[in-house]
């Protein structure tokens, strides 16, 4: 036998030893206190690539780093990153930080007990648009109140910022036209955009602004987001000059569907600037006849009702050609009707003179 050879069989444990290490260590696992979930974390985070970064350094300056969609997606990484990723306050941070209008005491407290997950379900919800859902009778009776949660950005910038509520319960909100004002008269909020000179200032407003409109029902802990993001009209007036910007969600309804548009109306000011003056939101049905309370409180209860899933929503453009249909469809068959009852008076005369004639 060489040297090298009775160096290595010298390190080779014996069978006696293997075993004696082999109790050692299922003694230790009886004896040793169950692992909690954090220790399964960074146990888990050791052996999966992180093991240079303790788990507080991660949650606390990578996850906190990532926007909804990211962290959703690195909770489906590992188990570890699972763990970490549906920590609570993550969430509350990050609705707080995509909509900062959610930061008010009363919608902090709707976020934390939102059903089925909390803050993370409420984003879930939230983030996207209103589904295209089918019609489905619910049991539960229209919300008795709304809670609207509006940010409005341009280019990645803070507008409008601001949480309003709005009782459903009265008379005069279920027989007036339903509308949701955000501002007081005369009240403004200043902007960073210029006024608009032609239709290159309109197009620039078209790919910079976005919108927000998330409506809360309190009572129930749901949520709808009922904004496009981005505008699908901008139309600036010939006389006054004010700039009417035009968000639009499709809904469904019992007769087809109906549009929830929300308006920002922005005027001009000695700076040169625009200004924010007018924020509102109000409901249309095919005919572009604007609804009641009543029946957007309808329309709104199933948007709210929706489950995650459905068909998918509605494009503006797709909705404006439905329209430009039921119109073309309209206007036949009243020139019909009409032609129908020129036609029959017309043959009453002629057999009235034909009855004197005979005669």
């Amino acid at each position: 036998m060489t040297k090298c050879q009775q160096k290595v069989y010298q390190r080779t444990p014996t069978i006696l030893q293997l075993k004696e290490i082999s109790h050692s260590r299922k003694m230790s696992k009886m004896t040793s206190p169950p692992p909690t979930a954090a220790d399964a974390a960074e146990e888990t985070i050791g052996t999966t690539g992180f093991s240079t970064l303790p788990t507080h350094i991660i949650e606390s300056h990578v996850l906190t780093r990532l926007d909804g969609p990211a962290l959703a997606s690195a909770a489906s990484c590992s188990a570890a990153l699972r763990y970490l990723s549906s920590q609570n306050h993550l969430w509350t941070e990050l609705c707080h930080s995509t909509w900062p209008s959610t930061t008010s005491p009363r919608a902090t407290h709707i976020i934390s007990t939102f059903p089925g997950g909390g803050p993370r379900a409420f984003f879930s919800h939230a983030f996207t648009n209103a589904q295209q859902n089918p019609i489905s009778s619910s049991a539960a009776n229209p919300p008795p109140e709304l809670i609207s949660a509006v940010d409005i950005h341009y280019r990645d910038k803070l507008i409008l910022s601001k949480h309003q509520e709005t009782e459903s319960v009265s008379d005069w909100f279920r027989c007036s036209p339903f509308r949701i004002d955000l501002l007081e008269t005369k009240e403004f909020v200043p902007t960073p955009i210029k006024h608009p000179e032609g239709d290159e200032t309109c197009t620039d407003i078209v790919d910079g602004m976005s919108l927000s409109w998330i409506l809360i029902d309190p009572i129930q802990r749901r949520v709808v987001n009922l904004s496009s993001h981005k505008p699908v009209t901008v139309q600036r007036h010939w006389l006054t000059g004010e700039v009417k910007i035009k968000f639009a969600s499709i809904l469904a309804a019992e007769n087809g569907h109906v549009m929830c548009s929300a308006a920002v109306t922005c005027g001009g000011s000695d700076s040169g600037k625009m200004q924010v003056t007018e924020v509102s939101l109000e409901m249309e049905d095919m005919d572009g006849v604007h609804l009641n309370g009543k029946d957007s409180l309808a329309s709104l209860h199933r948007a709210l009702d929706g489950k995650k899933g459905g068909d998918r929503r509605l494009r503006y453009e797709d909705y404006l050609e439905m329209r430009r249909e039921r119109k073309e469809r309209k206007v036949k068959t009243e020139e019909a009707l009409d032609m129908f009852c020129l036609g029959f008076g017309v043959s009453i005369v002629l057999a009235f003179f034909l009855f004197l004639f005979c005669r």
